[in-house]
């Protein structure tokens, strides 16, 4: 398979105890925390393009800027969604957003590297 613009992914999530502003750190009160946030955002992003890719590569963040529009209280289902804009080699752009139920709570941009494991982690 191989990539294209408009590959996309949606991931899940629910607002529990472990993922509040309040037990991350980045707030003081038991809503979504925007780290949260974005890390499934990053989620939904990095599993848009994993089919494509082989066994010895994956993808990296490089940058995202999100805006956290409304909070998330406990027990809410939230799920983030990447849509793949823009292929410039190994650099990919995804535009992201993230939804309770139909409510838009978040979105912005987000940009992942394609590199290989093995050298990465050297």
């Amino acid at each position: 398979m191989e990539l294209y613009v408009g590959m996309e992914y949606v991931s899940e999530t629910v607002v529990d105890e472990s993922n509040t502003a309040l037990a991350m750190g980045s707030g003081d009160l038991p809503v979504l925390a925007t780290p949260a946030m974005v890390a499934l955002m990053e989620n939904a992003a990095m599993n848009a393009v994993a089919p494509c890719l082989t066994v010895e590569q994956t993808t990296v963040g490089g940058h995202i800027n999100v805006v956290h529009l409304a909070p998330t209280k406990m027990g809410e289902s939230v799920h983030a969604k990447a849509l793949l804009k823009n292929v410039e080699g190994r650099k990919l752009t995804f535009e992201v957003c993230a939804f309770q139920d139909e409510k838009l709570i978040g979105e912005g941009t987000h940009v992942r590297f394609m590199v290989d494991r093995g050298r990465f982690m050297k």
